[in-house]
């Protein structure tokens, strides 16, 4: 109907991919917009020789989230996890490869009064120790824990005092890494009733501070073997090492907040409020800058787990329903197009 044309067209224009990650085997991209859709998408036929427009769209698209946005994403060896407004959802990837939709589990945050439960904007899952723990930062200022083997609600680790941005594991899951808008970036050891070991408060130190843009963190990226960890928002994107809890490099970023980043190699990768993905050498310098569809970046997704050289891509997402594609990470390849043509229908 021209209605349901019209309504879809408006849509999207005003689609945003929030996040985005890699399937286990690295075939395929999975990417979730504002509108509570995901969409998976092909890369190795993205990338083949005979490639299509066709191929740049999804092979397979559904409904995860009826009543808000999807913020996160998450990957294990068995399920694609997503989260945003309402509960925490697992989808097998096998059923998704299948083109078949099946919710497999889900998790709800403990209600804190009368209202709805506050908004999940950071999951990161732990497969290496027993438990197998997944973690949430939510709006409600705590990072909530599962047991996922159990569905059982483990514990909520308190400090912070606004809403938290981003959480990471680090050293072989014992630690669990936090940014929030309320200025810092806590590390906590899981192993003792959930303590904050580490508080860093780049606002207060006279290289990071931007006392005109605030005191907010919402970029974090970690270097899981040297103990780095990269922070960046109202304060200027920064390293700093766990050893002495001092910035060592701070990064001149062109967008006057970066939102992402993320280690690669020995360069580190960042995008912000401005249409670039920027790739820095660990000293400082600005190595290049790569033009990129969404006028805000909002996610970078490296497969890590691609099975060949030429599908190990970067994906870049924000406020744009086009996800770009870059193959040497020096220029924009393609773009994916999140549309929902192929739309599935979500079954519980």
């Amino acid at each position: 109907m021209p209605e349901d044309r019209g309504k879809a067209a408006r849509q999207f224009l005003y689609t945003t991919v929030y996040d985005q990650c890699f399937s286990p085997c690295g075939k395929y991209l999975a990417a979730a917009s504002n509108f509570g859709d995901i969409a998976l998408y092909s890369v190795s036929a993205a990338l083949s020789a005979d490639a299509t427009e066709k191929s740049k769209h999804p092979v397979y698209s559904f409904k995860a989230c009826k009543d808000g946005g999807i913020f996160t994403l998450a990957s294990t060896d068995t399920f694609l996890i997503s989260a945003g407004d309402g509960e925490i959802q697992a989808w097998r990837w096998s059923d998704l490869q299948s083109k078949t939709a099946k919710l497999a589990w889900a998790l709800s945050l403990p209600r804190s009064g009368v209202f709805s439960n506050a908004e999940v904007n950071s999951i990161a899952v732990d497969e290496k120790l027993a438990t197998r723990r997944l973690y949430a930062g939510a709006g409600d200022r705590k990072i909530h824990v599962w047991d996922m083997e159990a569905g059982q609600y483990l514990t909520a680790m308190e400090g912070h005092t606004d809403y938290i941005h981003k959480v990471l594991i680090r050293n072989e899951g014992q630690e669990c890494v936090s940014a929030s808008e309320d200025g810092t970036v806590r590390t906590w050891d899981v192993r003792c009733s959930a303590e904050t070991v580490h508080c860093l408060e780049p606002s207060k130190h006279e290289l990071c501070s931007r006392p005109l843009m605030g005191k907010w963190l919402r970029c974090l990226a970690l270097d899981p073997e040297e103990g780095w960890v990269v922070c960046g928002g109202g304060p200027a994107m920064s390293a700093w090492h766990l050893r002495t809890l001092s910035p060592t490099t701070i990064f001149h970023t062109p967008a006057a907040c970066q939102n992402v980043a993320l280690f690669h190699d020995e360069f580190i990768l960042s995008a912000g409020t401005t249409p670039v993905m920027n790739q820095w050498r660990l000293d400082g310098s600005l190595r290049t800058s790569v033009p990129c569809t969404p006028s805000c970046v909002f996610s970078l997704a490296l497969n890590t787990a691609a099975p060949s050289p030429s599908t190990k891509v970067l994906c870049i997402s924000g406020s744009s329903p086009h996800v770009d594609c870059c193959i040497n990470f020096g220029y924009k390849a393609f773009s994916f197009v999140f549309n929902l043509h192929k739309s599935g229908t979500l079954t519980h």
